[in-house]
């Protein structure tokens, strides 16, 4: 017990150690360049796809996971082949089941272990690759702490410490050990709207959803906006936030009964924050301009946006059809994404 209280009161030393000194908000208009990319579609040889919504990548395997597949959550493959390796993530209500997957990770040396988020039970499972890599069994659950309210992203601090974005609206991100225990809170919703700030808390954190990626080797954590256009970037090495604002401001709602209605735009989607750059996948839609019949609507963002690690804008890629998730294999200057707009819903752009 001496010992669990020790290691415990360590990491908090050394997260609120990681407070950022200095918060910068920068406003930006544009992009130096402009490219137009065309998508190349991934030929699959099964077809088990209903809504592909997040993928990643680690060594000779990525990992795709389906929103609203009625069997599995989670789909294997080879990489960079795309050959079909197996499915986990079974969806259900028995204990070994999934009700809500969220997100997932690579975790441990090598990516051994792949941890996933199930928003409605309140757990990340722990899956551990078997010694053939062709499958994943369990490794047991994690029971997140009744204080981290609606986990609805995660990622990696290390191979201890998750973060996870506060939808209490009272801080910005929970830090959470192995075990599910709340460490500590950080940060603030960086709204400029004092009465926004001033009045429901829950609809506030509903508005200013984000998605989240950390780069350990970096120590930048990086927060895009589902709504609005707004990009958060806390580097731990000198303790500074710096928050980007586009041209469509920050996110737009109408609060309701302690519910937030948009009335701006669909933003974000999905970050990934790699040694060089942040990537965002950008929609841009009013939802004033949204068609109502649902035949009419095509799902996704057209733009992918990238930046440096201090949120300076460098380059918008013009996409010739809608995605939603991605990965960058920023090594072969490759992005692999997902279409749900198509039968063939994984593609790839070169860069």
């Amino acid at each position: 017990m001496k010992v669990r209280v020790g290691f415990v009161l360590i990491v908090c030393f050394i997260l609120i150690g990681c407070q950022p000194k200095e918060q910068r908000i920068v406003a930006y208009e544009d992009f130096p360049e402009q490219c137009e990319l065309k998508a190349i579609t991934i030929e699959l040889d099964t077809a088990i796809f209903r809504y592909p919504f997040r993928m990643r990548a680690q060594d000779d395997k990525i990992v795709v996971m389906d929103l609203h597949n009625a069997d599995y959550y989670f789909h294997l493959f080879s990489y960079p082949g795309f050959a079909y390796v197996s499915s986990f993530g079974k969806r259900g209500e028995s204990p070994e089941e999934m009700l809500a997957a969220e997100n997932f990770r690579f975790a441990g040396e090598g990516g051994k272990e792949i941890r996933t988020l199930d928003s409605s039970k309140s757990r990340i499972n722990r899956l551990s690759f078997s010694l053939s890599r062709d499958s994943l069994l369990p490794a047991g659950t994690i029971a997140l702490d009744k204080d981290v309210l609606r986990p609805l992203d995660f990622c990696l601090y290390n191979d201890s410490v998750m973060i996870i974005p506060d939808f209490s609206g009272e801080n910005r991100f929970c830090f959470v050990d192995e075990s599910g225990k709340l460490l500590y809170k950080q940060g603030q919703i960086p709204a400029s709207d004092q009465a926004a700030l001033s009045g429901s808390k829950p609809a506030l954190s509903q508005a200013w959803r984000s998605f989240v990626d950390y780069n350990p080797r970096r120590k930048v954590l990086a927060a895009v906006t589902q709504l609005g256009e707004v990009l958060e970037i806390y580097n731990f090495n000198d303790q500074t936030q710096r928050v980007i604002v586009g041209p469509n401001g920050e996110p737009e709602f109408q609060e309701q009964n302690g519910y937030a209605i948009p009335s701006g735009i669909m933003g974000f989607s999905d970050i990934q924050v790699t040694d060089n750059y942040i990537y965002t996948v950008f929609h841009g839609q009013r939802f004033k301009d949204m068609p109502t019949d649902p035949s009419e609507f095509v799902d996704g963002g057209q733009y992918i946006y990238v930046f440096d690690l201090k949120g300076n804008p460098v380059r918008k890629y013009v996409l010739d059809r809608h995605i939603n998730g991605f990965f960058v294999d920023e090594k072969e200057q490759i992005v692999y994404a997902t279409d749900v707009n198509n039968d063939q819903p994984l593609v790839y752009f070169s860069l």
